[in-house]
């Protein structure tokens, strides 16, 4: 299973980013094989509308089936929900960290967005 987690940085080190749409990277561990991946997302930082759209897209066509986030808008929560990821939040933690922590299943899992758009 792949684990997208937001990023502030391009590193698993990196503290997670608490936007979804407008985080600047995707840090992307891969649970089968044990090894990191970097997604770029910045195209998305300045996008005036439908960054979280594009991110989901990015995060689904990547192949990945879990996100963990800060917070997830209800554009992007509709589209991650359709394409069957399950989306996760968590603050105050690098990407290692909440992969643990999704590990020991003691991440919160979002219901719905749990912020407003163009957050």
């Amino acid at each position: 299973m792949k684990i997208c987690i937001t990023a502030q940085e391009p590193s698993p080190d990196s503290p997670i980013d608490p936007r979804f749409g407008r985080a600047a990277h995707f840090v992307v561990y891969d649970s089968e094989a044990k090894s990191w991946g970097i997604i770029d997302n910045k195209q998305n930082l300045q996008a005036a509308q439908g960054a979280g759209i594009q991110a989901a897209a990015t995060v689904v066509n990547a192949g990945c089936g879990v996100l963990i986030t800060g917070h997830c808008g209800p554009k992007a929560f509709a589209a991650l929900s359709k394409a069957g990821v399950t989306a996760y939040t968590v603050s105050g933690v690098n990407a290692k960290e909440a992969v643990e922590q999704f590990k020991q299943g003691t991440l919160t899992k979002l219901q719905t967005a749990d912020v407003e758009g163009h957050w």
